[in-house]
């Protein structure tokens, strides 16, 4: 609600042309909040409002833009302004960027970038799109092993300003070898006549410049870290990742998670900004997957033709049974992916985890066949009918609950994405099967 306050009276005085009263209210603000502002602004008013900026306050908040309005931005800036913002940008944050623009502007930005901006971009674009490093930076503060204290805090004095993080330290062989880190708070104690080998944490956590991100996101959460090592084959230290970076990208793969789990594949783009026609075309393989799939349960109803003559109200409650059996196995499935992309359930952990889901289906199954089948005779007063949709809805239960258990665990040894194990794919699965077995039950104990 601030924020829309703010937004709203930002846009009146930019309109009235107090452009003073603007430059004031935006200086003291964060930078991420003021990108915040800016994206909320009309279109016509982005470039203007961030030309308000100090230069130093407007590169950092150029980082934080979405990348449609740095898009927007390239565009109605003047050349000389656009340059110097890249140029100074983050390497990491220039490699993204860089990377939602088209080929002829990127050419051409990064043949006006300085011949040290220009090789550490051309680094960070060389590598794989999902690898640590594409995002990682060489903005941080290396130290070698026989540096005293005094002479460490001196170094950190020169390259503060141009240093991604200087919390944490890293210690170096004259190798350039990664061999130990140092907090800041650890440097500051010490003594200044000591040196970095004998206070320096040994056995480094790190990460290679081929490591999926996703596996250094889940180094940066699991031990508390501020910012990660990058090394290469030969344990080089070349850059780190900071905790901002990686929050992105847990924040880009649970969006990519959530899309793949509803059937919708997102290829990397945000899916609200993305061309109406390619979100159809997107959508529609997975819907008419699932449409030809379900012509399993006509067929099975159709087969079953003779039984639903003679019991009418049979038909009644496949709908029931079916959507029971499908949110059973949504539910199950939903835990097993989020165990599988979160570590905390592993591949060899199948048979429990899937034995786990399968009792816990039958007691579900239970539960629910009980309700149901009193519900079912207080509705028809039929106690044959009644009794047949309860231990449908039990053994259906128990299907859903192995199969949205174990079918996540088939497909990541497919080396598929587990997260394709949709809601809508399980719901499918479970309908044919569901109808089949509820007639068939129906049909034995109805002596039919």
């Amino acid at each position: 609600m601030v924020l829309a306050s703010n937004q709203q009276q930002l846009q009146s005085m930019l309109q009235a042309g107090r452009f003073d009263a603007v430059r004031a209210e935006l200086l003291p603000m964060q930078s991420a909040d003021v990108a915040d502002l800016i994206d909320q602004l009309p279109e016509t008013l982005q470039a203007v409002t961030f030309r308000l900026l100090p230069k130093d306050q407007a590169i950092e908040v150029y980082e934080y833009l979405p990348a449609r309005v740095q898009q927007s931005l390239l565009a109605d800036l003047k050349n000389p302004e656009v340059l110097d913002i890249v140029d100074r940008m983050s390497p990491d944050d220039r490699a993204r960027l860089f990377d939602e623009l088209p080929a002829k502007v990127v050419r051409r930005l990064y043949q006006s970038l300085s011949p040290t901006e220009r090789q550490a971009t051309a680094q960070l674009l060389g590598y794989p799109a999902d690898s640590t490093g594409r995002i990682m930076t060489s903005e941080f503060v290396a130290l070698r092993e026989a540096v005293t204290v005094e002479q460490a805090l001196e170094r950190i004095r020169h390259l503060a300003d141009t240093s991604e993080t200087i919390y944490t330290l890293y210690v170096l062989d004259n190798s350039r070898h990664l061999i130990g880190t140092l907090s800041l708070r650890d440097l500051v104690v010490a003594q200044p006549e000591r040196t970095l080998q004998d206070i320096m944490t040994r056995d480094p956590i790190y990460v290679h410049t081929d490591t999926d991100r996703e596996e250094a996101a889940r180094l940066i959460q699991r031990y508390d870290f501020l910012a990660l090592p990058v090394v290469d084959r030969e344990q080089r230290l070349v850059g780190i990742v900071t905790i901002d970076d990686l929050m992105d990208v847990i924040e880009a793969e649970v969006t990519e998670d959530i899309y793949t789990a509803g059937g919708v594949q997102s290829g990397g783009d945000s899916y609200f900004q993305a061309n109406l026609f390619a979100v159809a075309r997107k959508r529609v393989v997975w819907l008419l997957i699932l449409l030809l799939t379900n012509t399993g349960t006509s067929a099975v109803i159709q087969s079953e033709e003779a039984l639903l003559e003679q019991v009418v109200v049979l038909a009644a409650f496949i709908p029931l049974l079916i959507d029971a059996g499908g949110n059973v196995g949504a539910q199950s499935s939903t835990v097993v992916i989020r165990g599988l992309n979160t570590d905390e359930v592993r591949s060899a952990q199948m048979g429990t985890i899937v034995w786990r889901e399968g009792l816990a289906g039958l007691l579900l199954g239970l539960m629910l066949g009980a309700v149901v089948a009193v519900w079912a005779y207080v509705l028809q007063g039929n106690w044959p009918v009644a009794i047949s949709v309860g231990v449908s809805l039990v053994a259906i239960s128990l299907l859903a609950s192995v199969a949205g258990a174990a079918l996540p665990f088939l497909f990541k040894f497919l080396k598929f994405d587990p997260a394709l194990m949709s809601a809508p794919f399980i719901t499918t699965a479970v309908d044919v099967l569901g109808v089949l077995i509820y007639l068939n039950v129906a049909r034995s104990i109805l002596g039919i």
